[in-house]
C-alpha cells in the first residue's frame, strides 16, 4: 500500500502508527491536516497496528468524513507488529515504490505537531544533504521542552544515570546520556523516535527499522547504524511538536514496572550493536549503580523515583541471565 499525493511525487511521507490509543492519533490528525500545505507533497500514512477494537472502521471514518483521503490513507493490520512493524508495513512498500518519498518521518500517535514543524524539518534537511536523520524539539502541552536529543548508551553512562548523585554526575558529566535541552541546531548520536525524519539515500543504505526490537531502542539502533553508514543524526529544536510522553506504550512519567520487552530490547541493542562483552560492562555498571541508588533509598529515606523492581528485573534481563546471543524480542501479542 502506497498512494502518491495525485500526480505529484511525494516528498514527505509522514507515517503514524496506532496501537489502542485511537482518539490520540485522531488528534495527531487534526494537528498535521493544519500543516499539509506547508510543504508540496506531504502524503500521510496510518498503520492501524492490530488494536482489535475497530479503531480501523473510527480512523477511516475519521479520514473521510474530515475530507483528509486526498493526503491520508490507512493501513490495517490484524495483529500488533510493534513499533518497528507497523512503521515498516508502511515503509516497506514506499521503498518499493516507483516514486520513492524523498523524506520518511516517523511521527508518535500520541503527538500534536506545532505549526511549521514539518517544514522547519524539511528546510533543514534540504540545506544539509549530508545529514541522514533530523528529529524535533519535543516538549509538553505548555511548551515546556522534553529531552530528545541524546548520547549513546555507555558504562559511565549508565552507572550515572542509574545512581543519580550529583557529584557522581558531574564527575561523568561528557557520559550523561540526556544532557540539557539546547535552542540551537546540533549534531547528536540519536535523537528520540517520536518525530524523526529520515532521507530516503540514508533509509536505502541502512535498510528498514529492525524488527527485531519489536517496540523501544529501534530509534537509537536506526540511528547508530546509520552513522555507520556515513549518516548521522541532527537535532532540529525550529520543529516543534508536543509528546504526550508514553500515552503510546502505556509507560509514562509516572514510575510503573517497565515491560519485559523494552528490557529485553536494551539488551539487545548492546549486544547487536557492541558485543559481548560491552553489553556485559553496560549491565555491570546498571546494575552497580541501581543496587546504591537502592542503598541510598533504605538509608536515607529518600524517595524512590525508579520503576518498581527495576534491580531485580534489569538483572534478571541481563546478559548474565539471558545470555549473549543476539534474539529478537519476543512480540507479546504473538505469546501468552
Amino acid at each position: 500500500m502506497f498512494v502518491t499525493t495525485g500526480l505529484a511525487p511525494v516528498k514527505l511521507l509522514v507515517v503514524i502508527v496506532n496501537y489502542r490509543v485511537t482518539q490520540l492519533a485522531i488528534d495527531c490528525l487534526h494537528s498535521v491536516a493544519k500543516e499539509i500545505n506547508s510543504v508540496p507533497g506531504i502524503h500521510v500514512a496510518i498503520c492501524e497496528n492490530g488494536s482489535g477494537d475497530g479503531s480501523a472502521g473510527l480512523l477511516q471514518r475519521t479520514i473521510q468524513d474530515n475530507g483528509w483521503s486526498s493526503w491520508c490513507t490507512l493501513k490495517a493490520l490484524d495483529v500488533n507488529l510493534g513499533f518497528t512493524g507497523g512503521n515498516n508495513a508502511v515503509l516497506r512498500p514506499a521503498l518499493e515504490s516507483a516514486d520513492k518519498p524523498q523524506y520518511f518521518l516517523l511521527l508518535n500517535s500520541d503527538t500534536i505537531v506545532r505549526p511549521n514543524a514539518f517544514k522547519a524539518l524539511i528546510d533543514f534537511m534540504d540545506k544539509n544533504p549530508q545529514v541522514g536523520i533530523a528529529g524535533s524539539r519535543l516538549e509538553d502541552p505548555d511548551g515546556t521542552p522534553q529531552r530528545s536529543a541524546f548520547r549513546f548508551q555507555s558504562p559511565l553512562g549508565e552507572l550515572e544515570g542509574s545512581l543519580k548523585i550529583g557529584p557522581v554526575s558531574r564527575l561523568l558529566d561528557r557520559w550523561i546520556v540526556a544532557p540539557p535541552v539546547v535552542d540551537c541546531a546540533f549534531e547528536t548520536d540519536w535523537v528520540a523516535g517520536a518525530s524523526m525524519i529520515i532521507r530516503r539515500e540514508t533509509m536505502e543504505a541502512t535498510g528498514l527499522l529492525d524488527e527485531g526490537f519489536f517496540t523501544y531502542f529501534d530509534d537509537i539502533d536506526y540511528c547508530f547504524n546509520a552513522r555507520k553508514q556515513g549518516w548521522p543524526t541532527w537535532y532540529v529544536p525550529a520543529s516543534r511538536v508536543v509528546h504526550l510522553v508514553g500515552q503510546s506504550t502505556g509507560v509514562n512519567s509516572k514510575p510503573k514496572r517497565l515491560p519485559p520487552y523494552l528490557l529485553e530490547a536494551r539488551r539487545r541493542h548492546f549486544l547487536k550493536n557492541y558485543g559481548a562483552f560491552y553489553a556485559a560492562m553496560v549491565d555491570i555498571c546498571r546494575i552497580a549503580g541501581l543496587s546504591l541508588w537502592r542503598l541510598r533509598v533504605i538509608l536515607t529515606g529518600k524517595e524512590d523515583t525508579t520503576p518498581p523492581w527495576h534491580l531485580s528485573d534489569s538483572i534478571r534481563h541481563s546478559v548474565f541471565f539471558k545470555g549473549f546471543k543476539v534474539i529478537d524480542v519476543k512480540n507479546p501479542a504473538l505469546t501468552s
